[in-house]
């Protein structure tokens, strides 16, 4: 499998999830794993282009997979908008589940268009946090999706007349 743009391969036991896999092995972290189900979102990962839970997934499924973990986003910054946002809206508190939900709103801001509020809070509807009342974590991914598609705007005429 490649994670984060490396070439891994290593023997793992049959039983092994990806979480543990990921958590122990490579040392990855900041893949948390929560309630064990697939219920609490802080196991998130994104494993060929898809969200999914790495609790639910064994780690010998995931042979040949390119593999994103928030390590990896992390690294070439392609959620430094949103970690900052959650630090401006202080969408943080413990910090537990902010892996998870960083992974849900870089998937949701990799579609097209603007999600309403709506649309951010059923996303994160996968992801469990005690510490927030959400709104924070909301605010911040709407913030970073406005933000986003201004300068995508701006982009494209910067482009148009050149």
């Amino acid at each position: 499998m490649t994670v984060n743009g490396n070439r891994v391969s290593c023997g793992v036991e049959p039983r092994d999830t990806l979480a543990d896999f990921l958590r122990e092995t490579l040392e990855l972290t900041g893949t948390h794993t929560g309630c064990e189900m697939g219920v609490c979102g802080a196991c998130l990962v994104v494993v060929d282009g898809r969200v999914v839970h790495s609790c639910l997934m064994f780690a010998v499924q995931a042979g040949g997979s390119v593999i994103e973990t928030v390590e990896g986003l992390t690294e070439r910054a392609a959620i430094a908008d949103l970690q900052d946002a959650f630090h401006q809206r202080n969408a943080l508190q413990c910090g537990f589940c902010t892996p998870g939900m960083l992974m849900t709103a870089y998937s949701l801001l990799s579609q097209p268009g603007i999600p309403t509020r709506d649309e951010i809070r059923d996303a994160l509807s996968g992801n469990y946090c005690r510490c927030t009342g959400y709104e924070a974590i909301v605010d911040a991914i709407e913030n970073v999706a406005r933000d986003r598609d201004a300068a995508s705007i701006a982009q494209t005429r910067e482009e148009a007349s050149a």
